[in-house]
């Protein structure tokens, strides 16, 4: 695992075989890294990359990838918005914004009431993370949806409003509900990318066809742009030969669409949205948290090799 290079100001490094090493050790030098990184070490890109996080399987890690991700670029001094697409509002939870019923939220957005930026509130982890929160009202939109003009189109032409031009993220990321309805064909007429979480388990492909298919589909009907630029691993249990089958079939299928990153299966990831954190926050020295540090370091660098639409 890659951890990130931390200022000069940093402590010094202690070896297993240093005198006084201790596994607590270990991981305090983590967190510090992880709560102080250098800013300038991730590009930004020339344009705002739009990444849609979609799986219609639920349980696979889609919300936790989602804002996990969001806080490791935010930490980096990066402005990214994370938009809460679920139902559930998990998403927002995570990120400690308030949900109840009455707050704006990603619903009156797709509704036309109200704009992105004046939904979006700024997330506890980070100055730099803002999220468009989920409430309960979100449940039923996509019945209100159906009788509308370009139904599918509505997140887009939020996004593209003046008001989120002059906010300047440089990430937005939109968590989807485990299902194929509207709500996931918006996020995916809305971005410039999907990043599709698979969990490190046996019925890790079964469905995955089917969201490629559709994906497909938005590809030729209502966004030409859209591409399946990552496959993020998760829930990897290294303690398992089934784990590594799952890996090596993925890897051998999708190629380098696959970071290199593998997040592994963490109790401390499990229980960070709890305490309306992401696992950064909550047990930065964890490798759950080194492993999302280092996937978003992965999604950034290879954002700066190519040519962000």
């Amino acid at each position: 695992m890659r951890f990130p290079s931390g200022p000069e100001s940093s402590p010094v490094s202690f070896g297993r075989d240093d005198i006084g090493w201790t596994p607590i050790m270990e991981e305090a030098q983590r967190a510090t890294r992880v709560l102080h990184p250098d800013e300038l070490d991730l590009p930004r890109p020339k344009n705002r990359r739009i990444i849609t996080v979609a799986n219609q399987k639920g349980g696979v890690g889609k919300t936790t990838s989602t804002v996990n991700l969001a806080a490791g670029l935010a930490l980096h001094g990066l402005k990214v918005l994370v938009i809460d697409l679920d139902p559930q509002g998990n998403a927002s939870t995570a990120l400690g914004v308030e949900h109840r019923g009455g707050v704006p939220s990603v619903y009156e957005v797709l509704l036309g009431e109200i704009s992105v930026a004046d939904a979006a509130a700024k997330s506890t982890q980070s100055d730099n993370l803002y999220c468009v929160p989920a409430t309960i009202d979100l449940a039923g939109s996509e019945i209100e949806l159906v009788t509308m003009v370009a139904r599918e189109g509505r997140l887009k032409e939020a996004l593209n409003a003046e008001a989120v031009e002059a906010m300047d993220f440089d990430y937005v990321f939109v968590d989807c509900p485990p299902s194929l309805g509207l709500l996931t064909v918006n996020a995916l007429v809305a971005a410039h990318e999907v990043l599709i979480p698979i969990q490190c388990e046996y019925y890790a492909l079964e469905g995955l066809g089917q969201l490629l298919r559709n994906i497909e589909l938005v590809q030729s009907h209502l966004n030409p742009a859209l591409w399946v630029s990552t496959i993020l691993l998760t829930m990897y249990d290294g303690r398992t030969k089934l784990a590594d089958q799952v890996t090596a079939e993925v890897r051998g299928h999708f190629g380098d669409l696959t970071l290199r990153t593998v997040i592994p299966r963490s109790v401390k990831i499990s229980e960070a949205p709890g305490f309306g954190q992401t696992v950064l926050t909550y047990d930065p020295g964890s490798r759950g948290s080194m492993s999302y540090l280092d996937a978003a370091r992965e999604i950034a660098e290879r954002g700066a090799e190519r040519k962000t639409a």
